[in-house]
């Protein structure tokens, strides 16, 4: 396991002072340490504009399952945190998101041959508290899994002055 160089709840507390798509650049940028998750699993977040966002991985055996392929949880972890990013750029400083739900389709298999995968999440609706989004893995111009998901738009505590997302939001 990948040890964390950095406590994830202040960096979370530094994300949260900038607008969502400020503070995704930052952390394309190295201004900002990517969230834990991203280290643990190996991908990263490599394009990102208002309403969008990319991420990339490399397989590898790191991610296998007991039958002998890439387990699903890395197309889907990935569908979560693109669909979740994919929103945060909408949103202003302070403002945080947890998914409500997220549902996956496995199109084709993934394993170590596959290659760089990529993760394209974009928003479909972006309301005042409810926003959803899809995403697709692909690989080589073929659609590999894709999903939706629902988020729930949490804005900054005004009585406390907190903006630190909840511990479940996605990612």
């Amino acid at each position: 396991m990948t040890a964390v160089e950095h406590d994830p709840v202040s960096a979370a507390r530094d994300l949260a002072r900038l607008d969502g798509l400020s503070a995704l650049r930052a952390m394309i940028a190295g201004e900002l340490p990517p969230p834990p998750i991203a280290t643990l699993l190996g991908f990263d977040l490599v394009e990102v504009d208002e309403g969008r966002v990319v991420f990339a991985a490399v397989p590898g055996p790191e991610h296998y399952n007991p039958i002998g392929m890439v387990h699903g949880g890395l197309a889907a972890t990935l569908i979560d945190s693109a669909a979740g990013c994919a929103v945060h750029t909408t949103l202003p400083a302070g403002t945080g998101y947890t998914t409500t739900d997220v549902q996956v389709r496995f199109v084709r298999p993934i394993t170590r041959d596959t290659g760089r995968i990529e993760c394209i999440g974009e928003v479909v609706h972006r309301g005042r508290t409810l926003a959803t989004a899809e995403a697709r893995v692909v690989a080589g111009g073929r659609l590999l899994a894709h999903g939706t998901a629902s988020l729930l738009i949490l804005p900054s505590d005004a009585r406390t002055g907190s903006t630190a997302p909840p511990a479940s939001a996605s990612g």
